[in-house]
């Protein structure tokens, strides 16, 4: 029998904190004169009123199990993004309900992809609610509270565990309340060291929090209508790229980094080959991009160095139309969609560290032929990996394949045109932002259909929580009682 009590407990604690969230994106407005003030306080204070009452009368009663925690993310989920849709809705910004929740979706799950054709004349207070969004997203709200949890009466393993649901099983600390603090503890720490540097760097304020915000969530969203091509200046590119690169990398490697302990982030398997695979790329790009741009080398380097890391960990920022260069080179940066960064980090995608073993496991496949009897194990980071995980890991790259094929088949159906179905499956599913065709660097997502704009809605939510944790909803065994 499902505990209700706990999922609705839950809910209002979440629609207690945007609410408050709703609320500090005032002073931008106020400061501004902006004139969306009033609709900020409007949706905080529905949240507020909401979650006060719910926390008063809905007693917990018992402890959240693996089905109240997928539960609870899922619904939880789309209480964030349907409560988070209203400051665009009462402002009139996003006047159409499709709009709002594609835009609020696409920024709770850091896709990045956006229907706002003129960012710039967007007010400042509803803008920040926007980048506001991708941060909120970027670590996973539902991890958040986990910390506080345990004042409510709820446990949160099964929670922490729905909500971030990839291959790796690392803690920094035993008590997953202390693993869930130290990871915001990071999170937010990189979130106000680069504020700081890009506003020491020549970046107004306002752009510097903005873009500190959706850089560290790897989300994407600008507050220039040319995303991080209007910033054309070198040091606050490479600024970016590396805070983009430190914001796709395993938050553990990162705390053992602080530690001083850099042995053991050498040691980490997917972070080398994270490491490779963006340095490999990044000089055959740009011999790529120098030999058909005309521009210099060192831009050729940028751009490619840029578009690399944007697309690998999927923030989505754009600092040069990639489509533009060449077919070879549109085929490369279309393949990265479908790479993601490490787990454990913000990156929505497959995620290196699925690819890693499911190519050591394929290799050693062909040793295993030819030695039918020996037993050769699978190793990561000098472990031996369970043959579940690599069961399940090769079980979801096959339905992250299937979903794609079956996305672009249902959008071509719908209405578009080839390149443009499979660029916007891909990049939904993988939580980028942009694609290829249509909704390309260069494009946006407002001119298409409501029916469209809602699929990939519900793409976006299976990225974002990859795959399982929706998915499992749908299937019988979740529903039965026994």
């Amino acid at each position: 029998m499902i505990n209700i009590r706990p999922i609705v407990r839950v809910i209002g604690v979440l629609l207690l904190i945007l609410g408050g969230l709703m609320l500090l994106c005032i002073p931008f407005s106020l400061y501004y004169e902006a004139g969306d003030q009033q609709a900020l306080l409007i949706a905080g204070l529905i949240g507020i009123l909401l979650g006060i009452p719910i926390l008063y009368f809905v007693k917990n009663e018992g402890g959240i199990k693996k089905r109240e925690g997928y539960l609870i993310v899922a619904l939880g989920w789309l209480t964030m993004v349907t409560y988070g849709s209203l400051p665009y809705l009462i402002s009139g910004v996003i006047p159409s309900w499709t709009d709002a929740l594609f835009e609020t979706v696409s920024g709770m799950t850091t896709t990045g992809a956006s229907i706002l054709s003129d960012i710039e004349s967007t007010p400042k207070g509803i803008l920040f609610w926007r980048s506001l969004t991708q941060w909120i997203g970027g670590m996973g709200i539902i991890v958040l509270t986990v910390a506080i949890f345990p004042l409510l009466g709820i446990g949160g393993v099964e929670l922490f565990v729905a909500e971030a649901p990839g291959p790796t099983s690392d803690k920094l600390h035993p008590r997953i309340r202390e693993t869930a603090k130290r990871l915001w503890y990071i999170y937010l720490s990189l979130t106000g060291v680069l504020m700081v540097v890009l506003y020491t760097l020549g970046m107004g304020f306002y752009d510097a929090i903005n873009h500190a915000l959706t850089t560290m969530a790897t989300g994407g969203f600008s507050t220039k209508n040319a995303s991080m091509a209007y910033f054309d200046a070198p040091q606050i590119q490479y600024t970016i790229v590396f805070f983009m690169f430190l914001a796709g990398t395993n938050y553990t490697v990162i705390y053992f980094a602080f530690k001083g302990k850099l042995s053991k982030v050498w040691k980490s398997d997917e972070f080398r080959a994270y490491l490779f695979i963006v340095c490999a790329l990044t000089v055959l790009v740009s011999l790529g991009v120098y030999s058909v741009s005309g521009t210099s080398l060192e831009q050729s380097f940028r751009d490619s160095l840029f578009q690399i890391v944007s697309l690998i960990t999927t923030t989505g920022f754009v600092s040069a139309d990639y489509t533009s260069w060449s077919n070879g080179l549109t085929m490369t940066f279309f393949i990265l969609l479908f790479l993601g960064a490490s787990a454990g980090s913000t990156s929505g995608g497959i995620k290196i560290i699925r690819h890693l073993v499911f190519f050591r496991n394929s290799l050693l496949e062909f040793k295993r032929i030819l030695h039918p009897r020996a037993i050769i194990p699978l190793k990561l980071n000098g472990k031996r990996v369970p043959g579940r995980i690599i069961t399940h890991i090769i079980i979801f790259l096959l339905l992250y394949l299937f979903l794609f094929v079956l996305g672009s088949i249902i959008l071509t159906i719908m209405g578009l045109d080839f390149m443009t179905a499979i660029g916007a499956a891909a990049t939904s599913l993988g939580n980028v932002g942009p694609g290829i065709g249509e909704v390309g660097p260069v494009n946006n997502f407002a001119d298409l259909s409501d029916p469209i704009k809602l699929f990939l809605v519900f793409y976006m939510l299976l990225g974002r929580l990859e795959l399982y944790t929706i998915l499992v909803l749908f299937t019988p065994y979740f529903w039965r009682t026994s």
